[in-house]
């Protein structure tokens, strides 16, 4: 008896797509397949019946592996409104056979896929990790073939949309029926796309082997005798499964995956977030609006209604006037612009605008929080707790368990001792978790003496189990997803300062490794950059590494050796860099001289200082450098006693004289004295100079000048003003101390100034000048 040809039908749906998913849902009820085959990993099939447990909550995603290289992996994430994610729970609802089809990623994870021809080496543990690898409907081709990468978006052109994704929501997920006719109608569109799209030789490879292998599932399945079976792809795929029954197709793909190479890996299921589902994030299948589709998906009848009372709900939340007035105002309009723009109901867009004008009142900041909380959305999914975990996950429980730190504990306090094992430990993997994104504890100040304690206050939040599960992109462990973050930050990093602020915190990490390799990185960025001043910005933090070290006992000659190569570059380059300042510019550059001059006194080297002071002294004999850099050159230079305060007092007087202009020269005496006042006070010569220019100016250029000059002193400590103020009142402005007999007590003059003190002060009544003077005898 001959076996009736299986009903096999092929149903190509947007992987996240809410009107795919209900059109889906309604055409599985009408087919009640007993097989489905769905586009996913094959090496994650014994895990879909978790999919039906009672623990588990969307958007959750699988990942797929490799044991020995955790970051060449793959995620697949599904929301509750995900085609698959229906597809499963009807399978495993229904007793039907369930099966992922797609190319196994033991082939798409091993070393020399794509390139058959010459298998390389196996990549690098810092290699990028795979990406995301459900896609569009639109498919996620490379960049040549335009119409390979948006095919969506050519429909959506010639159909006068401004995008494919809203045209699709617009012709698909918004849809009011549940028919299965849309099926055909995006058969025949992706048909008529994929003849002539191009795409590159290993794309193109890539794309053959799949499909090659979902048609040989497809013909499996038939061979093993269901009768029903459903397919459920990626539209893009639908014309080329649509050939399993060809003639010749079943040799034509036992050839294409002939041979392909092989690897070990494994799968789990993670919680995930409609953050990460979102476009925005990167995902290149992600969605635009994730909460939105979870609307129509759930509330798909009174969708605009639930969606604006949402939207209010979420405004009084914050303290936003909404009134119930405004809503019933707000759906109106949307109906209204539904029905003008001939929609059958309203979409996101006129909801959008709706909001904007009736519950908003034009105000962007509270529809702000209306499209983050409403349109991407905050929800957070959750896995079984005995399902497998990802390897960071499986790192973290342990790392918790055997530190006895606790995620979820309520917040607060702890001091770390690290002269313990454990403390340390403790400040190794916070450190690292920061590293990958995970701020649980924040470093604070230590109580108690002694530099062996630190601070941190703790606080866990819920949807940094998420980025435990990203973090398995980066490696296997906390330590190996930290360093990999690092190591990805050093290859974008463009300046060689965010070099030297990773090696602090990767010797806080004790991540030996990846310090040593961001030092190489910092070593060869210096030696091409042109920017002295990114040099100059590097040293301070390097410097103060180099000179206390870590109280973690962490190997700090490498970073001596980064100061000892930087000084002499950022020295060499320092007068050409501060040619033509402005006054931003210059007040920067001064900051940065200082900073960078603090950093060489604390190394102690004789040879970085002799340098450094060589620069300092070119810079301060420059005459067409802003006065406020000169002038620090110059204190900098009297400070270390570099030169004498007779030379300082001449450079002063130059600075100061009618030639240079009134401007330049209160420019120089900010960089002179700005912050510290202890020169004028301990040098009366300097003082006399800087009291005779201010005294030989007219009183325009005085009212003009006088801001500056107050803004200068203002910088000054209160007791150091009161000292300079107190010197200029003694006769020839002598420090404290001196010249006291030089000239007795006036009593006349004190009988002056006693009563209008006394009367201020108002302790006591005004005497007479005889009392007053009696008092003085």
């Amino acid at each position: 008896m001959t076996r009736a040809m299986p009903d096999i039908r092929l149903f190509g749906i947007r992987h996240h797509g809410p009107g795919s998913a209900r059109s889906l849902k309604a055409a599985l009820d009408a087919l009640n397949p007993d097989c489905l085959l769905i586009e996913g990993p094959p090496d994650a099939d014994a895990l879909i019946p978790l999919a039906a447990h009672e623990a588990m909550a969307p958007p959750v995603a699988l990942l797929v592996y490799r044991p020995d290289r955790p970051r060449d992996c793959a995620f697949f994430p599904f929301a509750a409104f995900s085609p698959e994610w229906v597809a499963m729970r009807f399978g495993v609802a229904a007793g039907a056979t369930l099966r992922f089809i797609d190319l196994p990623h033991a082939h798409q994870l091993a070393d020399g896929f794509g390139a058959p021809e010459a298998p390389p080496e196996a990549a690098p543990i810092d290699a990028e990790p795979v990406s995301e690898a459900a896609e569009a409907p639109s498919g996620d081709g490379p960049e040549p073939a335009a119409i390979r990468r948006d095919p969506l978006g050519e429909l959506a052109a010639l159909a006068g949309y401004p995008d494919g994704e809203r045209w699709w929501d617009a012709l698909v997920e918004s849809r009011a029926g549940a028919d299965g006719d849309v099926f055909a109608a995006i058969h025949e569109a992706m048909a008529a796309l994929r003849e002539g799209a191009e795409t590159d030789p290993y794309e193109a490879f890539r794309e053959e082997a799949r499909e090659a292998h979902m048609r040989s599932a497809i013909r499996r399945a038939a061979k093993d005798g269901f009768e029903r079976i459903a397919v459920i792809c990626g539209a893009w795929h639908v014309p080329a499964l649509a050939r399993h029954d060809a003639k010749g197709q079943a040799t034509a793909d036992t050839a294409t995956l002939k041979n392909l190479p092989k690897t070990k890996v494994a799968a789990a299921w993670a919680p995930w977030s409609y953050e990460r589902l979102a476009f925005a994030s990167g995902y290149r299948a992600g969605v635009l609006s994730p909460e939105w589709y979870d609307t129509l998906w759930h509330h798909e009848g009174r969708v605009a209604a639930r969606w604006l009372a949402r939207a209010a709900a979420l405004l009084r939340e914050n303290d936003l006037d909404a009134s119930p007035a405004s809503v019933i105002e707000a759906a109106r309009l949307a109906e209204a612009l539904a029905g003008f723009r001939g929609r059958s109901r309203p979409s996101l867009d006129d909801l959008d605008e709706a909001a904007q004008a009736t519950l908003c009142f034009a105000d962007p900041a509270p529809m702000g929080l209306i499209r983050r909380k409403l349109v991407i959305g905050e929800r957070l999914g959750a896995t079984p707790p005995d399902s497998p975990g990802t390897p960071v996950e499986v790192d973290f429980e342990a790392q918790c368990k055997r530190l006895r730190l606790k995620p979820g504990a309520a917040a607060g306090e702890i001091t770390l001792d690290l002269r313990k094992e454990t403390d340390l430990a403790r400040s190794h993997f916070l450190n690292r978790l920061t590293l990958i994104g995970i701020p649980w504890g924040e470093r604070r100040e230590a109580r108690g003496r002694g530099t062996f304690k630190e601070g941190w206050y703790l606080t866990w939040q819920p949807e940094w189990v998420v980025e435990l599960v990203a973090a398995s992109a980066e490696g296997g462990t906390i330590a190996e997803a930290a360093a990999g973050r690092v190591r990805v930050r050093a290859r974008e990093a463009t300046r060689v300062a965010e070099l030297s602020g990773l090696i602090g915190t990767l010797l806080d990490a004790d991540l030996a490794d990846a310090t040593a390799e961001v030092i190489r990185a910092l070593n060869d960025r210096a030696a091409v950059s042109a920017d002295v001043f990114d040099l100059m910005e590097a040293l301070p933090p390097l410097a103060e590494l180099a000179r206390y070290g870590s109280v973690r006992s962490s190997d700090t000659e490498p970073v001596l050796a980064v100061v000892r190569g930087l000084v002499p570059r950022a020295a060499a380059g320092l007068v050409a860099a501060c040619q033509s300042l402005d006054d931003d510019a210059a007040s920067a550059a001064k900051a940065r001289i200082v900073a960078v001059s603090g950093a060489v006194a604390l190394i102690e080297e004789p040879e970085l200082k002799a340098v450094w002071g060589e620069a300092l002294r070119a810079l301060a004999d420059q005459e067409h450098v802003h006065g406020r850099v000169v002038g620090r050159a110059v204190r900098l230079l009297f400070d270390e006693r570099a030169i004498a305060a007779a030379e300082a007092g001449e450079r002063l007087r130059l600075a100061l004289s009618r030639a240079s202009g009134a401007g330049p020269a209160a420019a120089w005496i900010e960089g002179f004295l700005e912050d510290s006042g202890t020169v004028l006070i301990h040098g009366r010569e300097l003082l006399a100079v800087v009291d005779e220019w201010l005294c030989g100016l007219d009183a325009d250029l005085f009212t003009e000048l006088l801001p500056l000059v107050r803004r200068t002193f203002a910088t000054l400590a209160p007791a150091e003003r009161r000292a300079v103020g107190e010197a200029l009142a003694r006769p020839g402005g002598a420090a404290p101390g001196e010249a006291e007999g030089a000239q007795g007590f006036d009593a006349a003059r004190a009988a002056k100034v006693l009563p209008i003190l006394r009367l201020l002060l108002g302790s006591e009544p005004p005497r007479t000048a005889d009392e007053t003077t009696g008092d003085a005898a």
